[in-house]
């Protein structure tokens, strides 16, 4: 079960706020169109659920590594440098998402403490800012997971996972 967990849950949570996006921008298209009446509401739930979706997504792309890079040095490094080379950049992204995420809980404590709303739906921002403190600590996990996977095939003398190959 938490295997499934591990290899499904952005996908899970990016289908879940892609079709809330997409639901609601076609709702409110038709409402804007047939029936020259919008709501305020529409455009926020499509903001914060555009926003949910870069984060989790930035997970997902860690957890695939598939972020843009410039990987010509890697074409040129034998196995055990590539693999230096990933745990490196691992650990750095790891770092500059601990400092993230912790910067991240003040705005989303300064909103709790305040009790700020949002404009249209009226629901506390929390929800909305949480957002990021979320993805970071997906990215966090997943960062982990990475460095695991480069330790345990370094060690065994396997290849590294380099991704998804999407062009040649």
């Amino acid at each position: 079960m938490l295997g499934v967990i591990d290899r499904n849950l952005e996908r899970w949570a990016l289908l879940v706020f892609y079709t809330m996006l997409v639901g609601t921008m076609a709702i409110e298209v038709m409402r804007r169109e047939v029936f020259a009446y919008s709501s305020i509401w529409g455009e926020e739930v499509v903001r914060y659920a555009f926003i949910y979706l870069v984060w989790i997504g930035a997970a997902a792309a860690v957890r695939d590594r598939a972020h843009i890079r410039i990987d010509v040095l890697f074409h040129y490094l034998p196995p055990r440098g590539k693999a230096a080379l990933y745990i490196f950049g691992d650990l750095v992204m790891a770092a500059v998402a601990c400092l993230a995420l912790w910067w991240s809980f003040d705005t989303v404590e300064v909103s709790w403490r305040f009790g700020s709303v949002t404009d249209g739906l009226r629901v506390s921002k929390v929800w909305a800012l949480a957002a990021v403190p979320i993805g970071f600590t997906l990215i966090l996990v997943r960062l982990i997971q990475s460095f695991l996977r480069d330790v345990r095939d370094l060690r065994r003398g396997r290849d590294m996972f380099e991704g998804n190959v999407l062009y040649e």
